[in-house]
């Protein structure tokens, strides 16, 4: 069996959070023997897409995993950051004919929210495997 190389894009946006879920994607990773080839930062979750393209154009990257997380504030600036994403995300993994899981937690969810949802880093990686597995 092919030994799956993933590119993990994550926002330090809320870092506390985004940061262990990537701990927990990575170890996911070692558990599957995925080799996790490069993690690139940004920002925030609205900066993740040209991340991804970088990312999808190497022809090494099998598939992307990205990593976020997106709490309600005051207003619905979490709503347009996160709707604008997962369709640009959508847009480039069909475009590049690769797996990009989402791996963003939000909208709409509270602080205590967000860490209840820590796990999704690890899911959103085993996301990403099954697919390539399910395409070969």
């Amino acid at each position: 069996m092919k030994k799956y190389n993933i590119g993990i894009v994550v926002s330090e946006f809320n870092f506390d959070i985004t940061s262990m879920m990537l701990e927990r994607a990575k170890a996911h990773a070692a558990f599957l023997d995925v080799n996790v080839s490069r993690v690139i930062s940004v920002p925030g979750v609205y900066d993740m897409p040209l991340a991804i393209k970088k990312l999808l154009e190497d022809q090494s990257i099998d598939g992307v995993v990205t990593l976020g997380c997106v709490i309600e504030g005051e207003t619905d600036h979490d709503q347009v950051v996160i709707q604008h994403a997962a369709r640009k995300i959508i847009d480039l993994s069909l475009q590049y004919e690769k797996p990009v899981s989402l791996g963003i937690s939000g909208p709409g969810m509270t602080r205590l929210q967000a860490e209840e949802r820590i796990e999704k880093g690890r899911d959103a990686l085993e996301a990403c495997v099954k697919l390539l597995k399910n395409l070969e």
